[in-house]
């Protein structure tokens, strides 16, 4: 708990996104946990690294479709054969331990393909090795941590009904389809209940990001893109909804936020420097002014923003508050997406390109000195929100409904906003 107040006073503190002043790690914001999926509210349960060596399946690929379909077949037939025991509250079992839960835990697996149907007619109450594994598969596919444990968080995924599942594969089904369609070779794919980040060449995942994304009252859109630039050590021009909620709120209080943060004003984009003590900051158009933050160490978007076209105003970017890539559910910002190791994925994609490598990213971040680079391997980048995919291997993963949208519809576009009600 301890930690976790050090996570958000850090992040108040820095006001790297200015966002609004909520319990930014509190259960209302992140979505319904009976549902399953997701790590806990504490600490994430997954890591940043490169991963080509090891044959990871992308989160999406051309076959996606495909695979829901068959996935959705096979939740129907379990459906249609009464489901899966619901497992009981209990103490926290690990391997070695016998216990009656044991029984319908290895049936609760089975039912879902973790262990093969044979394996039941041995009737143990023996948390075997058998078990251990099959249950860090389903934990793995959960986005939990995968530590072969049953307890509460995952028994509580572990009950939820086949129905619920099935129909959540049915709500991602036409997601999916609109993600896969004219999904090219190589592509940047943000899975936004995820919060992680596939960078994918010829269906091999290069790496797997940690991301923070929007929060349920601020949510990342779902969008398709290219990847056209790198702002190395950029400003950070503050949209209008940020200015409005956040930044003038402060500045009416003190002028004195604008020397923390390092931020000048200007009279329209591209205008004349304000002198802020001449301006009344009560009265104030925020659509008037242009807030710039100037690069640095305490820039909103820190080392790198990664450009690329869309009517939202959202792009990917470094953050200075790279403590939260360890939290469970990474929801903070007000729609971009931060990347954690971001500059593993600058370094691919600018590879073949020129003389740009890790050292001279590393050089010219140090500097300090703001640089434009366009990308020129063509890279698409897609922001996803899938609660549920299914991987090349028939696993189907699930992840919880941030944004409360299962149900309603919605494939593209802008999330509509949720409060803390």
């Amino acid at each position: 708990m301890q930690n976790r107040r050090n996570i958000v006073k850090s992040f108040l503190a820095t006001l790297a996104t200015f966002s609004v002043v909520t319990p930014a790690l509190s259960q209302s914001s992140v979505g319904n946990w009976n549902q399953g999926g997701g790590g806990s509210a504490g600490r994430a349960s997954t890591t940043t690294r490169v991963v080509s060596d090891f044959g990871l399946s992308p989160m999406v690929t051309p076959d996606s479709y495909n695979a829901m379909q068959s996935a959705i077949a096979k939740y129907e037939i379990i459906v249609a054969r009464g489901g899966w025991p619901t497992i009981p509250r209990t103490r926290v079992l690990v391997r070695g331990t016998k216990n009656k839960v044991i029984k319908l835990l290895k049936r609760r697996l089975a039912a879902e393909g973790y262990l093969p149907p044979a394996y039941l007619e041995q009737g143990s109450k023996k948390f075997d090795i058998e078990t251990h594994n099959a249950l860090v598969k389903y934990q793995q596919a959960q986005g939990l941590h995968a530590r072969g444990r049953l307890d509460r968080t995952t028994q509580r995924s572990l009950s939820v009904s086949a129905r619920n599942r099935l129909a959540t594969l049915k709500a991602n089904l036409p997601r999916i389809k609109s993600a896969t369609a004219k999904l090219g070779d190589r592509y940047v794919m943000v899975n936004i209940p995820a919060t992680q980040l596939d960078a994918v060449e010829f269906g091999v995942v290069y790496s797997r990001h940690n991301v923070i994304a929007g929060q349920a009252s601020r949510p990342s859109p779902i969008l398709n893109s290219r990847i056209s630039e790198l702002n190395f050590n950029p400003y950070w021009n503050a949209p209008v909804s940020i200015v409005k909620k956040d930044i003038l709120p402060k500045l009416q209080k003190s002028l004195g936020i604008l020397k923390k943060l390092d931020i000048k004003i200007f009279d329209g984009y591209g205008g004349p420097e304000v002198d802020p003590k001449k301006v009344d900051w009560n009265k104030a158009d925020p659509k008037r002014y242009h807030f710039r933050q100037q690069p640095g160490k305490g820039n909103a978007m820190a080392s790198v923003k990664i450009n690329f076209g869309n009517k939202y105003q959202v792009y990917m970017h470094d953050t200075p508050t790279k403590q939260l890539f360890g939290a469970g559910q990474r929801y903070f910002s007000s729609g971009c997406v931060r990347i954690d190791k971001i500059h593993l994925l600058t370094k691919w994609l600018l590879k073949n390109q020129s003389d740009w490598n890790a050292d001279k990213i590393a050089s010219v971040v140090k500097s300090g000195d703001r640089l434009d680079v366009k990308v020129k391997k063509s890279t698409q980048v897609r922001f996803v929100y899938l609660t549920a995919w299914v991987t090349e291997d028939g696993i189907a993963h699930f992840r919880n409904d941030i944004y409360k949208l299962d149900g309603t519809g919605f494939v593209t576009g802008q999330p509509r906003a949720l409060t803390d009600s």
